[in-house]
């Protein structure tokens, strides 16, 4: 790279891409280096100063409760993966099948025949969904409706993701928002429970947001939903 450029060596490449006011010119202040075991025992030290408190902030953040029975025979059960040879494809059967189960489940909670099993955050994965429904409307539908009562770090994240797209963001009230007079709407969003804790019945909005031919997303909590009527 640096002879198809024409440049001696990395320092000059460095020099001439990257700007001076924006380079450090000065060692770093890391100090003398640590052994694994001093390290550790220096990150120890530095954590036993947070404070715990209770988290109150909810919208989506909220502390868990993981039973040890669920933790030890599933979490943490090797029998996913030690029974393959680590050198085998194989020992993907056992991850496969972790992830196989956990599908099942969440198509069981949600009431919906198809399920994957992704690793975005709920914000990204509704940005997502609204990706989808603008491509499945060919993109000719540009507008989307976002619930007011959906997590507010849910709603930045899909109208950045809009912006790039060129898609017109509404948020309001779904409950007197009029789906059927917007014409140019590809979907709608809404959360269950809300953000602030409502459990609402979307059953008309969503026949309203079907009927105008506006594919329907909700963010949901899935162990609310083992009470709750599910989505499907």
């Amino acid at each position: 790279m640096l002879a198809f450029l024409g440049l001696q060596d990395i320092n000059q490449l460095i020099d001439q891409t990257v700007p001076s006011s924006i380079r450090n010119n000065r060692d770093l202040e890391v100090g003398p280096a640590l052994s694994e075991t001093e390290a550790l025992a220096k990150l120890k030290a530095m954590a036993s100063k947070n404070k715990l408190y209770q988290n109150h902030i909810g919208m989506g953040y909220h502390g868990t409760l993981t039973p040890h029975v669920l933790l030890r025979n599933i979490l943490e059960n090797p029998g996913w993966h030690t029974q393959y040879t680590p050198y085998q494809a194989e020992i993907a059967q056992g991850r496969l099948e972790s992830l196989l189960n956990y599908q099942t489940m969440v198509a069981d909670i949600t009431g919906l025949p198809v399920a994957n099993a992704s690793l975005l955050d709920e914000a990204t994965a509704a940005a997502e969904a609204m990706s989808m429904w603008f491509n499945i409307a060919r993109r000719k539908k540009k507008s989307f409706f976002v619930s007011e009562l959906v997590q507010p770090q849910t709603i930045d994240l899909v109208k950045t993701r809009a912006e790039g797209f060129g898609v017109e963001v509404i948020v309001g009230d779904h409950k007197t928002y009029d789906v059927a007079a917007n014409k140019d709407l590809c979907g709608t969003l809404i959360q269950y429970p809300a953000t602030d804790g409502s459990i609402d019945d979307y059953e008309p909005f969503i026949a309203a947001s079907k009927s105008a031919g506006a594919k329907v997303v909700m963010a949901t909590d899935l162990l609310a939903l083992t009470t709750l009527k599910s989505p499907g």
